[in-house]
């Protein structure tokens, strides 16, 4: 599931900083999870425009505007 893989790579991402990993590394890693994210919010506002939403708490939700 998408929030499942968001909540893994951030691990990831804030493993890499505590350790000290190379630029290049983390970098990916965020640029990874930023793609993620935003596909996380694609999925959602097409849903919210059908008037429904992702259920999962662990990621929390900005409102989104009904078009």
């Amino acid at each position: 599931m998408l929030n499942d893989e968001i909540c893994k790579l951030r691990e990831k991402l804030n493993n890499s900083i505590i350790n000290g990993d190379d630029y290049e590394i983390t970098y990916k890693i965020s640029v990874e999870l930023d793609e993620l994210i935003a596909e996380y919010y694609r999925i959602e506002l097409d849903l919210a425009k059908k008037g429904k939403t992702i259920k999962n708490p662990k990621i929390k939700r900005r409102n989104v505007a009904k078009v």
